[in-house]
């Protein structure tokens, strides 16, 4: 049975490896955002990895060393003395949070303490204590999650 096995690589060489695996047929994930880049003469949007030196492999337990074949690999991560496992739930959680923008929130009327429910996206049901307002973020204490987001108003 498949499972998303969490891998440590050399530094800086996360897409060179997903790129390898890919190429073996091995089903891999890497999230990355876009930056911008300052150099002397110009500015250029790059891929960085939001988690440096980790890849997320979906392969059969028994077929785990077949990564061992890609340059830039060092070692599985382990968690207990066994290697760590993600849960498929979770990857995709991730990938829709890389994905997901939050549409339709109205920013008015927004005062400090005041609870709000987020309405839509991977976080939809949610409810959370606003702690700042700006001209077009307003940012969410979720108590139930542990954490503090930022939603922002996307001009449409």
């Amino acid at each position: 049975m498949k499972k998303w096995f969490v891998l440590y690589t050399k530094p800086n060489q996360e897409i060179k490896v997903v790129d390898d695996l890919n190429k073996m047929g091995i089903k891999c994930y890497c999230p990355t955002t876009k930056v911008i880049r300052q150099y002397s003469d110009r500015k250029k949007k790059i891929l960085k990895p939001l988690m440096p030196s980790y890849v997320l492999v979906f392969i059969d337990e028994i077929n785990r060393n077949d990564v061992f074949a890609v340059s830039g690999v060092v070692r599985y991560l382990f968690w207990l003395g066994k290697p760590a496992i993600i849960r498929e739930g979770e990857v995709e959680l991730m990938k829709r949070y890389l994905k997901g923008v939050y549409e339709s929130v109205s920013l008015t009327n927004f005062t400090k303490g005041q609870l709000y429910r987020i309405s839509e996206g991977i976080l939809s049901g949610k409810t959370g204590r606003v702690i700042e307002t700006h001209k077009n973020k307003i940012k969410l204490e979720l108590q139930s999650l542990g954490m503090v987001v930022t939603l922002k108003l996307q001009a449409v």
